[in-house]
């Protein structure tokens, strides 16, 4: 039974590096089975709060909890698919192998190994390469096989940064289809993204600018909030001031 409707809840978390703050005073409160999208420009701090939310790194002061676990906390990893901006593939390694490889590390049986690969490879669409060295793969199929890893041991909490960067837009919407699919089987899901038309498929918006959230509800509250058309209207509407 969940103690509480919150999945993730990040409370006035703040993320110095040295004498440099990157991130102020950051409040989240995401609830079970939903899509947040994490919007803001290169260097607004997103991908520092998501690692702060996966572990992998710690806020200065604040907290972060994930399914009731006050992070960081080594036996929720299993519990997390995480997939960075720069791909973590081992090149000399075929794809399958490097698969296998994942999945042993969340000591998936064998047999569950075999029909997830191929399930995850059919996703991502690359099941005819799945026997080919990831070092001669091209840039958007790293990212795809990024994401399968990211996706093999069906975790609770996907935590994605940028995963469509590269990708076909054919592809990307065959992508967005399995996110709504895990969804809605219950898994709680953040994209970092700074694609406008991205931020549409999402449950909830959180809008980053220079390490501060501006903005946070629906897309739609918040085009409504600020009388604009677009999510990029929005956007300037509440960090344009800044620019």
């Amino acid at each position: 039974m969940k103690l509480n409707s919150s999945c993730i809840k990040v409370e006035h978390a703040n993320k110095c590096f040295g004498k440099n703050q990157v991130l102020f005073d950051i409040n989240l409160d995401i609830p079970y089975s939903q899509i947040l999208c994490l919007l803001g420009p290169s260097g607004s701090g997103k991908t520092t709060l998501i690692k702060l939310i996966a572990g992998i790194d710690v806020p200065t002061s604040g907290e972060v909890y994930l399914l009731d676990e006050k992070m960081p906390k080594l036996s929720m990893m299993s519990k997390i698919g995480y997939m960075a901006q720069a791909d973590a593939l081992y090149g000399a390694l075929t794809a399958e192998e490097n698969l296998r490889f994942f999945a042993s590390l969340y000591n998936i049986s064998k047999v569950k190994q075999k029909q997830r690969i191929y399930e995850v490879m059919e996703l991502v669409n690359l099941s005819n390469d799945l026997k080919k060295q990831v070092k001669q793969y091209s840039g958007g199929m790293k990212r795809r096989l990024s994401l399968a890893i990211a996706l093999i041991h069906e975790p609770p909490i996907l935590i994605l940064d940028e995963p469509t960067v590269g990708i076909d837009p054919l592809l990307r919407k065959t992508i967005w289809d399995e996110l709504y699919k895990s969804r809605d089987a219950g898994t709680t899901i953040i994209v970092t993204t700074h694609v406008m038309d991205e931020v549409e498929k999402c449950d909830e918006l959180g809008m980053i600018r220079e390490g501060k959230l501006i903005a946070i509800g629906s897309p739609n509250d918040i085009k409504r909030a600020t009388s604009s058309n677009t999510i990029e209207e929005a956007f300037l509407y509440y960090g344009g001031a800044s620019q």
